[in-house]
């Protein structure tokens, strides 16, 4: 081995260590700086500066922490979701609030509300075009108006871009020309992200062949 390739080699494996590491940190940063604005709802007297005469890094993660789950009791209960549902007429009343508050309130209940399918699964779809292929996650059934204007078992799902998967594409197609995969959500993600490097091990999760396609559901069989 060259000094050159060996310079090289530790250089790679040196960017391998610190770049992750470095990264993490900084989202870590992030979301604590921007977590940490939320000492500012507090009056004076109560901030860290006033009583302790320095600020302290991380009193807002819990402060934030603290407020969500408040809300999320203060709304469990009769009282609460009366609150909510008032809150949210008034927001319904004001233009372009409206659109941007029900757009956002839609997906945040598809993904965080227990039970839901949203991306629950990773599959297989020829994309651009057949004989090229794809991950892609399954995101539910075609709804509304759009089911009139299908003929046969169709489902919704999302082609996320490569190495950044919030950008992508709504697809609708037929159940049939799917496939899902062995892998988990995070598996499929890391994957994406990697741009193939970082290829997840099949552990046999699911019973049968995992290239199956999806099972139908109990409606299309009726």
């Amino acid at each position: 081995m060259t000094k050159t390739s060996l310079v090289r080699r530790c250089f790679i494996a040196g960017l391998l260590i610190w770049v992750p590491l470095v990264i993490t940190l900084w989202v870590l940063d992030l979301l604590v700086g921007t977590m940490d604005q939320t000492l500012r709802l507090l009056p004076l007297e109560f901030q860290t500066e006033s009583w302790l005469g320095t600020h302290v890094p991380g009193l807002g993660v819990v402060l934030t922490l603290l407020i969500v789950f408040l809300t999320g009791l203060l709304a469990a209960n009769i009282i609460g979701q009366r609150l909510v549902t008032f809150w949210e007429g008034v927001l319904a009343r004001i233009p372009v609030v409206n659109s941007i508050y029900n757009g956002v309130k839609q997906v945040s209940d598809t993904l965080f509300t227990p039970g839901g399918q949203a991306f629950r699964k990773a599959l297989l779809v020829q994309w651009p075009r057949e004989g090229m292929w794809t991950i892609a996650f399954l995101t539910g059934t075609p709804g509304g108006d759009v089911v009139n204007h299908l003929k046969g078992d169709f489902v919704s799902i999302y082609v996320p871009t490569t190495p950044n998967p919030t950008g992508g594409y709504f697809v609708i197609v037929p159940r049939a020309d799917v496939v899902e995969l062995d892998m988990t959500v995070d598996e499929a993600l890391k994957y994406i992200i990697s741009m193939g490097v970082v290829a997840p091990n099949g552990s046999g999760r699911r019973n049968g062949n995992a290239r199956a396609a999806l099972p139908r559901q109990k409606a299309a069989n009726q």
